[in-house]
């Protein structure tokens, strides 16, 4: 789960409702002084939502491009009904082309998709659907195919609980399980706060629907690779949900630019935001 260094939005940014013909998704858009060189959507990852990226919309705009960050649908403020085929993969890829057509303007510049985590795999959908809309797709923290084995018991074990108890049940029983000074030293209290906040605002059948997905996804590199879309890998020096050798295999696959984080581990986005922010910056500037 990704914690937000701070929740306070920067000065370049507003938060609305982003209407789309797929629905209105929430959103955090951040604008440079000028006109934009270019345009960034970025999709969360699993149990996220759109502030996993709010360290990094400062310097996205300082570097000349706007920066839209949203909750896809089910998450966090963003609603979605409570029904699992809703959140068919397929259906969420539909959403993030719909959220890119509604970001399109004039004098924007193009538009560069970012997935975090299960994000990758949703944007990797879209992608194979139609890359028209995107002049780069960058993956980070995601890999080739399913989550690696040992995070799979976890997200079976997720699963199984959202079946049985309420969200707050499956909060208290996830914080059990966690180390305490992992789950409270290093966690601002209005930070804890809002991790709950979201967790508590999420649809159950979203988790479900898109922890099996985690489970289940097949390798799609090959297919991607097909599309000459350029694209970016991008983690840290450590991973616990895919192993960076996978996301190094994956870059070679995809010819794609390769960018490891030191210091960061599953979230670079939220760990080492200046860093994530410059190679972001450096590759979508070098595609146009």
């Amino acid at each position: 789960m990704s914690r937000p260094p701070s929740l306070t939005l920067p000065p370049c940014a507003r938060a609305y409702r982003l209407d789309t013909e797929r629905g209105a998704f929430a959103v955090q858009d951040a604008r440079p002084e000028a006109a934009p060189i270019g345009t960034a959507l970025l999709v969360p990852g699993f149990t996220g939502s759109k502030e996993d990226f709010i360290a990094l919309l400062a310097p996205l705009a300082a570097a000349g491009f706007r920066a839209v960050a949203v909750d896809g649908r089910g998450q966090h403020e963003t609603p979605g009904p409570q029904d699992e085929r809703a959140y068919a993969q397929r259906e969420l890829a539909l959403d993030v082309l719909a959220q890119a057509r509604a970001l399109r303007e004039p004098d924007g510049g193009p538009v560069h998709l970012l997935g975090h985590s299960l994000g990758g795999l949703v944007t990797r959908a879209a992608v194979l659907l139609d890359a028209s809309p995107f002049r780069s797709l960058t993956v980070l923290s995601s890999g080739p195919a399913a989550i690696e084995a040992s995070q799979q018991a976890r997200v079976r074990m997720l699963i199984e609980a959202l079946g049985t108890l309420d969200m707050a049940g499956v909060w208290r029983a996830m914080r059990a399980l966690d180390p305490p000074e992992a789950a409270d030293a290093a966690t601002p209290p209005e930070i804890g706060a809002f991790l709950r906040r979201r967790w508590l605002n999420t649809v159950p059948e979203q988790l479900i629907a898109t922890g099996r997905q985690m489970l289940e996804e097949p390798d799609r590199v090959a297919e991607l690779a097909g599309t000459g879309l350029a694209t970016h890998v991008v983690s840290g020096a450590v991973d616990y949900a895919w192993p960076v050798p996978s996301m190094d295999a994956m870059a070679e696959r995809l010819s794609a630019r390769r960018t490891v984080i030191e210091g960061a581990e599953h979230s670079p986005n939220a760990e080492r935001p200046e860093k994530t922010a410059e190679a972001l910056a450096g590759f979508w500037s070098g595609v146009g």
